[in-house]
């Protein structure tokens, strides 16, 4: 499994770049990345129990149970933290994508101008809270141009009649909460796994 996630991380890396970057306080928070760390630490994780249990070493089998249990207990506690400061957590996100916004176009930013044009192309929405969110960025009414009904070269000059209304931090978060009983069921699976 930490091979299979580490060979996927590689190649995101290799072929999108920084795909799905769209912090601007942690640039290297990306789809790939996140991928590459996972599978590397899944992939040691594996190792250490599977030599352990070949070898029948009592501390490397000791070393593969308590691994398995920090990492358990990260998870959860990852889990309570998300549950009950959400509100603090939704602020900060939206205020960081916000500012991330002005680094978009820009050079060496690529996968956070490729992953704005996508969700806002796919989702159907612009801007973070609303399209006006564009207005600072470009300092004139504006907006890219995957924010346009239908798309044209420089549509995100017309008017605003011309653009998606829906905010794209809601539309994701509702298309997230509508899919939340399958990233739950796949959180459970994976803590069974563990356990």
């Amino acid at each position: 499994g930490g091979c299979g996630i580490l060979g996927v991380g590689i190649w995101l890396a290799v072929t999108q770049g920084n795909f799905a970057t769209l912090s601007s306080s942690f640039p290297s928070l990306s789809a790939a990345n996140l991928l590459i760390v996972t599978g590397t630490f899944v992939m040691i994780i594996g190792f250490v129990g599977c030599i352990g249990a070949i070898k029948e070493n009592k501390c490397l089998l000791l070393s593969f149970f308590i691994m398995l249990l920090i990492v358990f207990l990260l998870e959860l506690t990852v889990a309570i933290l998300f549950f009950v400061y959400s509100d603090k957590i939704d602020k900060y996100a939206q205020r960081d994508l916000k500012k991330g916004l002005h680094l978009y176009g820009t050079d060496g930013n690529i996968g956070l101008t490729n992953a704005w044009s996508i969700i806002q192309t796919d989702f159907r929405c612009c801007g973070v809270s609303n399209y006006t969110d564009w207005f600072e960025v470009y300092n004139t009414t504006r907006v890219p141009d995957s924010c346009c009904l239908e798309f044209s070269e420089n549509c995100g000059l017309h008017s605003p009649g011309t653009w998606w209304k829906a905010p794209c931090y809601d539309t994701v978060k509702i298309w997230l909460q509508e899919n939340l009983l399958a990233v739950g069921i796949f959180g459970l699976c994976t803590a069974m796994v563990q356990v």
